[in-house]
């Protein structure tokens, strides 16, 4: 239904410019903005785009001028807009349906009162799932697992024996979690399979991505901190212990027994070897293939990585490489025709 542009900026606390009659359909970026519904430009390219766009209005950041166009202005673009996309877009209200009879759960299993198990979904031995859980089809909770409150499971998730999983923790679809360590010993010619006898934890308020896979630890757990919000397609060994509110971008691999402090970012296809730390608040860039220790604070790029300003002061070397090699060609016709202009005196002096 639509709103006008004077409600829209009530409803986040923005600062009004131009018409506030104006009547607002929905909300879309840029891009795919048409003609009736607001976007966002979060900064001074973007609002010169604003212009071209069919966009009717904008919410843009303090002191980020728009032309012609009503606008919003608000301290955060991308908060103030996602409010007004839910505004249009409301979230699907959560359905209570209990306990499906087309899900299996085991007679041993404590299901709080208000969980929600969803058809086809298999619930262990000695499961427990706290308050306001709800667990979507396919999803496979082995025996022994143990779900906080308020966490969601969406379908075909797999929880092996004995995985933890803390409050407020969102699971997306097809995440494995509790998996063997990929960890073996050769005897007499064979590869065996080590002790897999430890377990996945996954504090509160934990996001895994679709598709995701954390193994369980050799004898103690793999843990996932509290806050901490992995991304799609993401692998982390067995034995890894990463710190609260990191952030794991896609197709990430972390390699075991690696620990990571508080607040650390890994940007995507990040490659971690086993046994290193990574300290508080460091930032790994996309591609980067980390070898050694990396210390608190520090950027890191490339690979092998090495803090972000050397590495860029290495790029800058071998964009100049064609150059430099166009270079050493003409030195080296040069010395070649000096050597040649040498050899010849050499012989007229010897003739004279």
């Amino acid at each position: 239904m639509a709103t006008t542009l004077a409600h829209l900026a009530e409803l986040v606390g923005g600062k009004l410019s131009g018409d506030g009659t104006l009547l607002i359909s929905g909300a879309a970026t840029l891009e795919t903005a048409e003609a009736g519904e607001i976007s966002l430009a979060d900064h001074v390219d973007r609002a010169r785009e604003l212009d071209a766009s069919q966009a009717a209005a904008a919410i843009v950041a303090a002191g980020v001028a728009v032309g012609a166009k009503p606008a919003i202005e608000v301290d955060d673009v991308h908060a103030a807009f996602a409010q007004i996309v839910e505004h249009f877009r409301p979230r699907r209200a959560r359905t209570r349906i209990g306990i499906s009879p087309q899900a299996s759960v085991s007679p041993s299993a404590q299901i709080a009162d208000d969980v929600d198990i969803h058809s086809g979904a298999f619930v262990g031995h000695d499961v427990v799932v706290g308050a306001g859980s709800t667990i979507h089809s396919g999803v496979r909770l082995l025996p022994g697992c143990v779900i906080g409150e308020h966490t969601t499971i969406f379908p075909n998730v797999v929880l092996y024996e004995d995985t933890r999983i803390g409050n407020r923790v969102i699971i997306h679809a097809g995440a494995v979690l509790g998996a063997y360590g990929f960890g073996y010993k050769q005897r007499d010619g064979r590869h065996e399979l080590s002790a897999q006898l430890g377990y996945v934890r996954v504090d509160d308020d934990v996001e895994i991505g679709a598709g995701a896979t954390i193994d369980r630890g050799t004898y103690g757990p793999t843990v996932i901190g509290a806050g901490t919000k992995i991304d799609n397609q993401v692998m982390i060994a067995h034995n890894c212990r990463l710190g609260r509110h990191n952030l794991i971008c896609s197709q990430v691999g972390i390699a075991g027994s690696t620990t990571t402090g508080d607040y650390v970012v890994m940007a995507g296809q990040v490659g971690v070897r086993d046994h290193v730390h990574i300290g508080d608040g460091a930032v790994l860039c996309s591609k980067s293939g980390i070898s050694n220790d990396v210390p608190a604070g520090v950027e890191m790029l490339g690979a092998p990585a090495t803090p972000i300003r050397q590495q860029k002061l290495q790029f800058a070397a071998i964009a100049k490489l064609p150059e430099m090699r166009r270079e050493f060609r003409r030195l080296q016709a040069e010395m070649a025709e000096l050597q040649a202009r040498l050899d010849q005196s050499h012989a007229n002096e010897k003739a004279a």
